[in-house]
Order: structure tokens, then sequence, then C-alpha cells
């Protein structure tokens, strides 16, 4: 035993939708007083003495790693947990879980081929399982892995069977026997294709022409003593098809998939009232999902769950099985829109904004001559699909600049560009993700500007602003890492009703029908619109909490056609509010203590808290407080300032002073501020000698750093 724990544990959630139990609901009665013989679980009409496993499937989890955003860190697993998140697969065979886990990691379509390297073999990492069937591609043994890894001898088998199927694959023909051997294997149609050098389209129209298909399982959750009646269901090609009832109103939510930076439990929310909305409108709402963490993949939310990676070939397939009216792409963040041409390809019907209306948001060309028309600036832009027109973009709209590639969530490949050199790395490190059909956006950098947040929801005739969240840091770091205050403190009252006006006016000239998120910065009054995402956004929990504006419900109706005279919108108002609600941060530095923990436009939080107070100041002191964030009372502050913030930190510096605080700073901010009167501690920089300041610091002296830079490597 290593340790016990007398508590829910993180595997708790896993433990209860890989068997169907109910743990949490026998531990909140036992907990109450309740015998064990006296739970009757209103699930499975079963008792617990009967809880006894009796899988005829074979479940697998698979965490899901962010070191790619944490540059410096390194990818090496040990006791100190490091994953985000984590996705499920279920499987006939142990074969077929864990390719269809590695399809739920949403970059990979099962053991691709990477680059052999025996040190990350031997040490955990997150790319480990990868080295493993690499491994047995470049011709080692069990034994040899084995030795390595000290990974059990099964498991390695099992891959090792695998890799032997591949090869099989690219020496003989494809036949309806072996097609239907490989995908018994838990091969996806897009690896059998890479394998087999085809298209995707021709591999999935080879296999429909065989009409091989998966079956779709109930889990069983009586352990085997009654017919199931749990809506639970895992796809397999170890089984024969059938086609179930086909009801009218029945509408599938394609979720959200692993939590991870970018996309966490925020659209589990928008996908859990999204259920609950279309169930209260009488519909049968089927939810497709492959993480165990969330709410939305309990067995007892939707009327129907399926257990599936969310990629075209499985999400079609669970299409194919159930036959929806229609199919929800809002609200699970990007990962169900970047679905969205392949599903109207095949003839989908998708409930809400059209394709043309999500393609508008990321044509930047057809975008900015919408914005000119309604009154917003334009950040200076540019496309670039190459380093050449990249350098040629660089000189019209100058430095600083933002680039990033087309269609990212989380701020992903985002980053603040400052020179030519940078630039050039930037095309380099990303050429992969940048081509003429996806090239990388190029904007003009707004430095010192205020940047807000604007959710609306509009519907065929009627439309509503849900709220105006006002970021706290600067425009430039992402929305995600900013804390957020509503109502906004600082924005001029014309500026907000001009802000309102225009993402209004926008919402209808690009056609939204549901949800739109707008971001909006404001350097000297002028209105400069950064994106605007026709999806729910990450902001909508905190704003309907901070609000009371139901807003997915909203936006559901919304999609669904309700008319302006249904939806009785007069009670709906974000300026109502009573109370100032500020959105704290949570970042998972600690794990990543190499990783430089400034903020930019590539997402790094993990989380996020709520503070509600009577004024600003105590808002923002319990969202604090929620974040964890410890300031100090007394001690010692420490100060290295850049020329131009000199100026604007001079009045913190003094309230430090006048709280009590001693200063200390390197020689030309302490400079400065003595030549204002503030007393503090000249400290020599690193270069300049020691006793340095790195020395002060690391001696516990400082209890708070100021410091400010120009440029990442400053």
């Amino acid at each position: 035993v290593i340790e016990m724990n007398p508590r829910v544990s993180r595997s708790s959630a896993l433990a209860s939708k890989a068997t169907g139990f109910p743990i949490a609901k026998i531990a909140a009665l036992l907990a109450i007083g309740y015998r064990l013989d006296e739970i009757t679980n209103d699930i499975t009409k079963t008792t617990p003495s009967c809880y006894e496993p009796a899988l005829d499937y074979v479940v697998t989890k698979i965490p899901r790693f962010a070191f790619e955003k944490f540059q410096g860190s390194r990818d090496h697993l040990s006791t100190q947990m490091k994953s985000v998140g984590e996705v499920m697969s279920i499987g006939r065979t142990f074969k077929e879980s864990l390719q269809k886990a590695l399809c739920s990691q949403e970059f990979s379509s099962g053991f691709e081929n990477v680059t052999f390297d025996r040190k990350s073999l031997a040490y955990p990492n997150s790319s480990r399982i990868y080295q493993v069937a690499q491994a047995f591609r470049e011709g080692l043994s069990v034994d040899e892995v084995f030795n390595l890894t000290q990974i059990t001898p099964w498991f390695l088998e099992q891959i090792e069977e695998i890799i032997k199927l591949e090869k099989q694959m690219s020496t003989t023909a494809l036949t309806p026997d072996t097609l239907s051997l490989y995908k018994k294997n838990g091969f996806s149609d897009q690896r059998i294709a890479i394998l087999k050098s085809v298209s995707l389209a021709e591999m999935r129209r080879m296999r429909k022409d065989w009409d091989i298909r998966p079956a779709f399982f109930q889990v069983d959750t009586c352990a085997g003593e009654f017919a199931s009646e749990t809506p639970y269901y895992y796809s397999t090609y170890w089984g024969r098809p059938h086609q179930p009832e086909v009801k009218a109103k029945r509408i599938l939510i394609i979720g959200s998939g692993p939590n991870r930076i970018g996309q966490g439990i925020e659209f589990d929310y928008c996908c859990v009232r999204g259920v609950k909305t279309l169930q209260k409108l009488d519909y049968e709402v089927i939810m497709i999902n492959s993480n165990p963490e969330t709410v939305s993949t309990d067995y007892d939310t939707s009327d129907q769950l399926y257990f599936e990676p969310l990629d075209i070939e499985h999400v079609m397939s669970v299409i194919d099985f159930i036959k929806p009216e229609a199919v929800v792409l809002q609200l699970g963040g990007q990962t169900p829109l970047s679905l969205v041409h392949k599903l109207t390809e095949e003839g989908i019907r998708i409930l809400g904004s059209s394709v043309e209306t999500i393609d508008f948001a990321e044509d930047r060309a057809r975008f900015k001559m919408a914005c000119e028309g309604i009154g917003f600036d334009i950040p200076e832009a540019g496309l670039a699909a190459n380093l050449t027109q990249a350098l040629s973009c660089s000189e019209r709209i100058g430095y600083p600049l933002i680039c990033r590639p087309s269609y990212v969530l989380g701020g992903r490949r985002m980053e603040v560009i400052e020179g030519e050199k940078q630039l050039t790395e930037y095309f380099t490190k990303y050429a992969s993700d940048i081509t003429p059909e996806a090239p990388c956006f190029m904007d003009q950098f707004l430095e010192n500007a205020l940047e807000v947040d604007v959710d609306v929801v509009r519907g065929q005739n009627w439309s509503l602003i849900c709220g105006v969240l006002e970021h706290i840091e600067a425009a430039g770091v992402h929305s995600g890492d900013s804390m957020g205050v509503i109502p906004p403190q600082r924005l001029r009252e014309e500026t907000l009703l001009l802000i309102e006006k225009f993402c209004l006016t926008l919402a209808d000239k690009i056609n939204v029908l549901g949800h739109l998120n707008v971001q909006i910065a404001v350097k000297n009054d002028r209105i400069f619109i950064i994106e605007a995402n026709p999806r729910c956004s990450r902001t909508v929990p905190f704003l309907a909490k901070a609000t009371s504006i139901p807003i997915v419900d909203l936006g559901m109706k919304a999609m669904l056609g309700f008319k302006k005279e249904q939806m009785n919108l007069e009670q709906y108002n974000w300026r109502n509010l009573k109370l100032v609600c500020v959105k704290g941060v949570v970042f998972p530095f600690k794990k990543f203590p190499e990783a430089d923990s400034i903020l930019g436009p590539e997402m790094k939080s993990t989380g996020e808290s709520m503070g509600r107070g009577s004024d600003y100041g105590e808002a923002l002191m319990k969202a604090f407080l929620s974040s964890h964030y410890k300031l100090p009372h007394k001690g010692e502050v420490f100060l290295s300032l850049r020329e131009k913030d000199k100026v604007v930190l001079l009045p913190v510096a003094q309230q430090l002073y006048e709280m009590g605080f001693s200063l200390s700073a390197t020689l030309g901010t302490a400079q400065f501020l003595f030549d204002h009167g503030v007393d503090c501690i000249p400290v020599k920089k690193v270069h300049e000698g020691r006793p340095h300041c790195v020395d002060r610091i690391r001696s516990g002296r400082v209890n708070l750093v100021i410091n400010t830079t120009s440029g990442r490597q400053s």
C-alpha cells in the first residue's frame, strides 16, 4: 500500500463510468447513515450485493498532457501529477480499446510513426506509448522493451501484435476479411488510409461498400444479473450491427473531448445546459464524448450517451446508427466546430450558424470588409502561407505583431513577434501547420489597449447582449489567462454603448444563429475588433452565473428557431447587476518550474474562480483568495522596471511604501524612486557583480518582486 485517502479520488469518475456503478451516490447514502443492504440503486434496480464487476468489455484511460504550452519544461513523468485531463475509451478487446483511446486524444489516429529514441522509451514521458510501438517497428523484442521500461509484458505483447498487423497491412491487399480484422483490432479509418496510402474518403467508401460497420453495445450496469437499462453505449467491430428505432425530435450534441488548456470544463457546462434545455422542449438528446471527468458523460444526464472519439469516423458511425434530426456543434468548443465541413459534406443538418457564418469569421478578408461597414476598427493584418510572404507582411504591418495559424483554440501556436529573427524562427517551428489552405494570420499588436469579451445570442428576429467582460490584464494576454470583471470598471459609457451596438450589428451581418463571442480592444477610445467566434465561449459559465441570464438556454432556443415573441427577453439585462464579479485564474506553473510564467497570447491557465462583492476591491480580493494567490502583508518589495514603466508604476511604489513595505530596486529604478521622494535600497543587477538582486531574492529577504521587461529573452 502506497497511500490511502478517505475521500473521493480522481479515479472515481472513471471507475463509475467504466462500470456503470453509481459510486458517489452509494458513498453519499452510506455517509448519512444508510446500511449497505438498505441501498437500492435507482438506475440498475439492484442492490450493491451484486456489484461485482462482470465486464465483457475493456476500458482504457490515457492522460492528456500540455508540455507544449510550457516551453523549457522537461517532458518527464514522476510522482508530481502533470496531466491536464484524460480520455476514456471502451472496446471489446484491449487492442480495440487502446487504439480508440489514442484517437480520443485528438492529435492522433492511432500508433503513429515517430522518430525512435531509446531515452524517450526508457524514461516515462507523455509520448512514451508511441515510442513503445516504434521500438517494435525497429525490431526490438518484448524482453528488450520490458528491460528498458518495466512495463508488464502482457501490455507489451498486445502492442507488439498491433505492430505486426500494421506490417501485414502494408504488404497485403485489403479484402473484406482483412479489413474486418483490422477494425476489430482498433485501427481507425485514418490510420488504415495512411498505411495503405489512400484518402480517408476512399477508405470510408470501401468500408461502406463492404458493409463493415460497428455494432453498439450497452455498458452493463447490472453485473450480468439483469438486462441493463442504462442508455450508455460504445462501438465495437466484434458484433453484428442492428438498427434501433428511429425517433423524431432526436438531437445529437457533440461534446468537447478531453480537458486541456484552451478547452476545459467550461464547455462541459455548456453541453449539460444544452441537454437539459432540449429535454425540457421534449427532444430526445444524445451525447457523444470521450471525457470521463465531465457531467455530460454521466449516464443519467442525456437520454443516450456514446463514449467515442470525436473524429469524423466515430461521430458519423453514431449518426448513422441513431439517425438524429440535427447535430449541435456550438456547445463543445473548437473540437466539434472543426467537424462542420465534413458533416455538411455528409448531408448532416447542423443546428444554428451555417458553415458560411463559421467560415466568415475565419476568412480575414471577408471579415474585415464586414467589420469596416459596421464601425469597428481593424488592426493592420495580413495572411502568409510561407516565410517570404510573412516578411513582406511584416514590412507593411510593422512590429510587434501577433502570428496565429488558422482554426486555433486556446491561442495554440499564437505568439507576439517582435522582430525579423523571431518571425523566421516562428515560421520554421510551425512550418507543417501553415499552408496556402490554412495560412498564418498576422495582426498588428495593440500595446497598452484595454481588452473586452462580449457574448451575444441571436435568434431569427432577435438578439441579446449577455454580458461585457472587461479584462484586467492589457490586450495581448489570452482571454483565458486574463482576470476579468463585470460590470466594466474603466470603459466610458459611450464606448460601452458603441461596443454593444457594433456587436449586435455584426451578429446580424454574418447571420449568426445561436452564440457569438466577440473579442475587442479599446485604445484611445477607438474600438478594434480582434476576432469573433460563432460558438459558445469559455466566458459563458462565468457570465451566466454573474448576470443570472440563462445564456445556453437562450442559445439553444435561438438555434431551434424560436421567435422574439416566444422569448420574453425584457427580463434579461446584464446591466441589472447588483454586485461586481471578478473572474480569477488558476495556473499550473508549480507543476512546471522550468517554464517561464510570463503570460502572452497562448493560453496557459487550467482553471478559474469567481469572486463576487459589493465593490471591485472586495470581488477582486475574493477572486485572488479563491485562486490561491497569497500576497504578502509586510516585508520587502523588489522592483526592476524598464524605462517606460517607471512613471506608470511610481504611484504603486509610493502606496507600497506608505503601507509599511520596505523597497529595494536595481540601480536605475532606485535612482528614479529617490528622485521622486521614495526611499529604497539600491541593488546590483546580475552582470554588475555580487551581491546582486538574485542573491537577495534567494536569501529570502524579498517578499514580492515587480519586474517588467522588454522582449521574451529579457
